[in-house]
């Protein structure tokens, strides 16, 4: 399966915004993707109040998105910012495109490095798996990179890949954690993992968010098989699926686990 990964920077107005996923979406049609995968916060960067423009899955946005998709014959995933209670919003990934329509709300909120998502986001509940062309993949947003209990849920769905969208913090160690926690997670689960991030805007917005690049694919034996630097950048990548059951079968990680051990 061909992927691609759209590193770029996006910022405050939705409507720029979406213009960006169209263009770097028809660049990766071009190239013979399948599925195009754009980062975190693709909607509105972090920095920017986020309630006043959330819109729920049938507004004008995601709209926006499914129209592009369907032009292109891809599945598009994208971040964007749904409507929650109590004034707060989700950060949810929308995937869509011929054959898929799904969206993950992230579920592991970054309450940490200083920075409170939990303030202006509500977490989701519930993990997302698609499939396309008979491939199934896991969907998951930043933050969760740090949880394996998300990326093994996926395997014991049936994925054979996660794809993940982040905008990565800025600070010491964080692209060594970045890069490490990837491979962790592919080799956790023996699945392809596929991280976006947002490229490396060169300022920060304050103490938000933003991107630091260094998107990555990695494949379910734990090594990087792509990478890209900081800079805005495509990312266009061949999953072999059939690595997946071949690595289960040398590494039984999921086989050999005991769960029962821990409850």
């Amino acid at each position: 399966m061909r992927i691609a990964l759209s590193q770029l920077t996006t910022g405050p107005d939705p409507e720029k915004n979406l213009l960006l996923v169209e263009e770097w979406t028809r660049r990766a049609a071009d190239a013979g993707a399948r599925v195009v995968v754009f980062p975190e916060a693709s909607m509105a960067c972090f920095g920017t109040p986020l309630a006043p423009l959330a819109e729920p899955l049938d507004g004008p946005w995601a709209d926006g998105v499914r129209r592009i998709a369907r032009a292109t014959g891809t599945v598009v995933v994208a971040g964007m910012f749904t409507p929650a209670t109590g004034g707060r919003v989700a950060n949810t990934l929308l995937a869509t495109g011929p054959g898929v329509e799904a969206s993950y709300d992230k579920i592991h909120l970054y309450d940490a490095f200083g920075f409170r998502e939990s303030d202006t986001v509500a977490a989701g509940s519930a993990t997302t798996v698609i499939d396309v062309d008979g491939v199934r993949l896991g969907l998951a947003t930043c933050y969760d990179i740090r949880f394996p209990e998300l990326f093994r849920a996926h395997a014991d769905a049936g994925a054979a890949a996660t794809l993940l969208a982040a905008s990565w913090g800025a600070g010491p160690g964080k692209p060594e954690q970045w890069e490490l926690l990837a491979r962790a997670r592919a080799l956790d689960a023996t699945v392809w993992l596929a991280a976006v991030d947002q490229a490396d805007p060169g300022a920060g917005a304050g103490s938000a968010p933003t991107g630091i690049g260094h998107s990555l694919v990695a494949g379910p034996d734990g090594t990087v098989r792509h990478a890209l630097g900081a800079e805005p950048e495509l990312l266009v990548a061949d999953l072999d699926i059939d690595e997946v059951a071949a690595v289960r079968r040398r590494t039984s990680v999921l086989a050999n686990r005991r769960p029962e051990m821990w409850r």
